[in-house]
């Protein structure tokens, strides 16, 4: 009989599974906001596609790096690979989490585009989910990784300077 051992969570799949709902709730999230007129998004056209095209940028800039940077130990839970190694230049050198980032950013683009109060409403929530996850994972990387704490002092979580 296969091993079940998935089913009971013990390397973050329930936080992988909530990862994807979240994904495609922001996908199909409907753009609401009463507040953003015509007018106003008229107005405010070059400043949404500068939004859109500079988080975009970053978006695909930090998820790209970061994969690159980490492919032998990619995997989509936030359990560490058996064989993994603390990975510290790069992108990593700016943001410890630089796939969350990614995606992250790449919603703020979007949010700011359509100026939906739906679309921030999960962006906030999908903050507060990764900054979640993160932590789950900080706490095995440390584990497997003592130095780790040295590292996390030095670099930000999700985005440089800031946080």
């Amino acid at each position: 009989m296969p091993s079940l051992h998935f089913l009971r969570g013990h390397r973050g799949e329930y936080l992988v599974a909530l990862q994807f709902v979240l994904f495609f709730a922001f996908i199909f999230a409907p753009r609401w906001n009463p507040l953003a007129t015509q007018g106003l998004m008229d107005a405010l056209e070059p400043l949404r596609w500068g939004a859109l095209a500079l988080f975009g940028i970053v978006a695909l800039i930090m998820g790209g790096l970061g994969s690159v940077h980490i492919r032998e130990y990619l995997t989509p839970l936030p359990y560490p690979v058996d064989h993994s190694q603390l990975v510290q230049h790069g992108v990593y050198a700016w943001v410890r989490h630089p796939l969350y980032s990614s995606q992250l950013f790449a919603a703020l683009g979007w949010t700011l585009f359509t100026l939906s109060l739906t679309h921030l409403a999960i962006l906030i929530v999908g903050f507060f989910f990764f900054d979640y996850k993160s932590g789950k994972e900080e706490a095995w990387l440390t584990e497997r990784h003592p130095e780790y704490v040295d590292y996390a002092r030095r670099v930000k979580k999700f985005a440089p300077w800031l946080y």
